[in-house]
């Protein structure tokens, strides 16, 4: 209580009279190397109030700071060098604060940002920037620099105070200016790797972009901390602009190496929340490629958005199904991501006008791994294959070959192939599926022998297969109630059954 009241009287004085602009010394050393965390708080929100009252009143020197010792030059008046002195306090204030968003304790980070983004309002509202002609931005850019630079620490987790922050980005000009600083960031921090991950910095600055939520016309850009008088001429308010921006910042920050965990994180929002607001999605490209080659669930989202620039943004990839085709291998049917896998496999072969040699590899390849595959992953796959038979009939010799030869002496698929083209696929026959039909399982015996007779026109709807575990059928098997069959027999008579046993006089079945 006794610091809260000594500060409170040296605001008090500070703002009450120029003679003894001294004091605000005593405010900011409480800021510096301060251990105990209620001083520290009150002094931020001592120099909130100092600094924000000192700006609205217009004591802080406007246009470009001279150095200290050169304000002292006689060419200045005394109204202009306590200005200047002052301006030189409130920047030390600022680079305090800057410093304490590094913190242990979270109440001083997130006073810090609080305490700076107001310096940003008042900043933008009674500009510190000296208007020299008509298309001066008077926007506090370095502030908000500085205060982009403190969320994205190189090496501890930001989440938290990111999350804080987020209500900062509905500003439409903030967002721009937070896109337009992360840039820039990326460049200074990434460019002396050498290439190598930096997890905990590109994890804070994936935090930080990835809820950006942006405007998709630009009548919606209606929300700005602070409007200049030739607003409608600057960039901030044009929603090209803030697209160019958006585009170069991921396109910097994807340039880099991530950490393997990022791909996924990246990928998973990328057709939602990154590739509508791009000017060029088809730049895109590069990541993709390199996604690809990590291998797993990350080259199968890679593929998703390869799919999607192919169908919706026209890119020629011709290598797009020959790059699926090689992802599959036995784990599909055993690793956790294989739902969205057959989801996304499913989308990737639906349309009618794919090549029949390059559907009947997939169909063969499916199948000859199916031999080792479990139950579950069966009663999924083999609808999934009969959808494909249906779109495309042309496939169905695989099944049914008229004036074909009588037998094989071995099948001429040949399955390390790399290309589909020239895996020999339409040569084959399906004896996978027909060996399936005399699984241990009776359902996936029952499924797989759907194919020996004509198939519906009707796709099976395999959605609610896609994610059906072992456990769920070996649920489903014991909640079956076995039906009673009437069976005739002749009733025993005795321990051996014979009619005149002599057991019978000694031992009775009760």
């Amino acid at each position: 209580m006794a610091r809260a009241a000594a500060l409170a009287s040296c605001l008090e004085a500070v703002l009450g009279s120029r003679g003894n602009a001294n004091r605000v010394f005593e405010i900011l050393e409480l800021l510096v190397g301060q251990e105990d965390e209620e001083e520290v708080l009150c002094a931020a929100r001592t120099c909130s109030r100092l600094f924000g009252a000192l700006l609205e009143r217009g004591e802080l020197f406007v246009g470009r700071l001279p150095a200290e010792e050169a304000s002292l030059a006689e060419s200045y008046s005394a109204e202009e060098k306590y200005k200047i002195w002052m301006r030189h306090r409130y920047n030390d204030c600022v680079g305090c604060l800057a410093e304490l968003m590094g913190h242990d304790a979270f109440q001083v980070k997130e006073l810090s940002l609080c305490t700076l983004m107001k310096f940003v309002e008042l900043e933008a509202q009674y500009p510190l920037i000296k208007v020299e002609w008509k298309g001066t931005l008077t926007f506090p850019r370095e502030l908000l620099k500085v205060v982009v630079d403190g969320l994205l620490p190189l090496n501890e987790d930001a989440s938290l105070l990111i999350s804080r922050f987020q209500e900062y980005m509905e500003y439409d000009d903030i967002r721009y200016f937070v896109i337009k600083a992360v840039t820039e960031s990326i460049g200074q921090v990434m460019q002396k790797t050498k290439e190598r991950p930096l997890p905990f910095y590109q994890q804070n600055v994936f935090s930080l972009i990835s809820p950006i939520n942006m405007p998709n016309k630009e009548r919606d850009m209606v929300k700005f901390m602070v409007k200049q008088d030739n607003w409608e001429e600057l960039k901030v308010s044009k929603l090209q602009a803030h697209k160019q921006a958006f585009e170069k910042m991921w396109l910097s920050f994807l340039k880099h190496k991530l950490p393997t965990g990022l791909y996924k994180k990246v990928l998973v929002i990328l057709h939602d929340s990154i590739l509508p607001y791009m000017n060029e999605p088809t730049l895109m490209i590069d990541f993709l490629t390199v996604a690809y080659g990590i291998g797993g669930a990350i080259s199968l989202l890679a593929l998703n958005g390869l799919f999607i620039l192919i169908h919706q943004h026209n890119l020629e990839y011709p290598d797009f199904y020959k790059k699926l085709y090689s992802l599959l291998d036995p784990s599909i049917y055993h690793v956790k991501y294989r739902a969205r896998f057959f989801h996304l496999a499913d989308l990737f072969l639906s349309s009618s006008h794919l090549p029949a040699y390059l559907v009947a590899a997939f169909i063969k390849r499916l199948s000859r791994l199916a031999l080792t595959a479990p139950p579950e992953a069966l009663l999924m796959v083999i609808p999934f294959i009969c959808n494909l038979f249906r779109r495309h009939p042309a496939c169905k010799v695989l099944v049914h070959r008229p004036n074909g030869p009588e037998g094989m002496s071995e099948d001429p698929y040949i399955m390390e192939e790399e290309s589909p083209s020239e895996s020999r696929a339409l040569e084959s026959s399906l004896w996978e599926i027909r060996s399936l039909q005399n699984h241990y399982h009776p359902d996936v015996a029952k499924a797989a022998a759907v194919l020996n007779q004509s198939l519906s026109e009707i796709e099976d709807d395999i959605s609610g297969l896609l994610e059906l575990s072992a456990y769920e059928l070996f649920d489903k098997e014991v909640k079956k109630k076995a039906a009673d069959v009437p069976l005739e027999f002749e009733q025993i008579r005795g321990l051996f059954g014979k009619k005149n046993d002599i057991f019978a006089e000694h031992f009775t079945l009760d």
